[in-house]
């Protein structure tokens, strides 16, 4: 039985979806340790992307059960207005679960991924799109000059020596700075770091005067929603396992992965960098409970700091 009518009824519209949604996969289930700084970083993420975004977009988050903290900083966020759509997982089911939810939830035409340790530069999404537009066969698009394995690439290079007004090149066009700036943020080791960049060159592809670097990174992209689903589902075994498979299936589909020649987007890694907007450290307030809790959590953060600070 019912009583009345419905008040949507007399609702004539809803808001239409935005061409582009952001999407960021959140994963920081303590804030002590290696995630002591995370929720900082996630805060300079998201407010990056929004505020230097230079055009309209909405934002998806899915969080991939994180501590009560980082919820409760997100659920506010949502409120806020900030966050149009919010995913809360029960459970971990890892960055490839994730992207299978986000890559056919997002309403949008394009989505632009990135990992919550990513911070945006200004006007950082109008030369992603422009270069899915100079090259519609694209896809995936990284903001930053990279240099990746060639053997996920394969079929960018093929297609672009195929086509006669696309130029490519070969050569030291990507500085060791550059390349070290972002294998530094990963955790890399230089000497390792040092004989993959002598062992590759750059190519480079040049079509009516703008220029792209072959290769791009699963850790930030913009790209096609219709691309992303014809590389679905990626298998989710553990949290950070399968990722891979998008570089690979994007390449086996015959899909270009480019990356910019400027900077546009940055890796953060799990501690804010020089010129981020640092905030107050954020520290547990709440899931600590009990004397042996808080003992196991003091050691954990003591050990990580003694063995990875220097």
């Amino acid at each position: 039985m019912r009583i009345g009518q419905n008040p949507a009824k007399a609702i004539e519209s809803v808001r239409a979806a935005e061409r582009v949604t952001a999407a960021v996969v959140v994963y920081i289930p303590a804030l002590a340790g290696y995630y002591a700084q995370s929720l900082d970083v996630l805060k300079a993420c998201l407010s990056s992307l929004r505020q230097n975004a230079g055009g309209p977009l909405d934002l998806l988050v899915f969080d991939n059960a994180s501590c009560e903290d980082v919820r409760t900083y997100l659920n506010e966020e949502h409120v806020a207005g900030n966050i149009q759509y919010l995913v809360l997982s029960e459970h971990n089911v890892g960055k490839a679960g994730a992207w299978n939810f986000i890559f056919n939830a997002a309403p949008g035409e394009f989505i632009a991924y990135a990992d919550a340790d990513v911070r945006f530069l200004p006007g950082w999404l109008a030369p992603h799109l422009a270069a899915l537009e100079a090259f519609p066969q694209a896809g995936m698009v990284t903001g930053l000059p990279l240099l990746t394995p060639p053997e996920f690439s394969t079929a960018t290079v093929a297609r672009a020596e195929s086509e006669l007004d696309v130029h490519v090149e070969r050569g030291r066009f990507i500085s060791w700075e550059d390349f070290w700036r972002h294998a530094r943020s990963l955790g890399g080791d230089e000497p390792k770091a040092r004989a993959f960049y002598e062992a590759n060159e750059a190519v480079r592809l040049e079509r009516n005067g703008a220029h792209y670097y072959v290769g791009a990174g699963h850790f930030q992209f913009v790209a096609r929603k219709r691309v992303l689903q014809q590389v679905l589902p990626i298998p989710s075994t553990r949290p950070m396992g399968d990722v891979r498979q998008l570089d690979e299936r994007i390449n086996a589909a015959g899909f270009l992965r480019l990356s910019t020649p400027e900077w546009h987007v940055e890796h953060m890694g799990n501690v804010l960098p020089e010129g981020a907007a640092a905030q107050e450290l954020v520290r547990p307030r709440r899931g600590l409970r009990g004397p042996l809790r808080r003992l196991v959590q003091w050691v954990y953060d003591r050990s990580f700091e003694w063995l990875y600070r220097k």
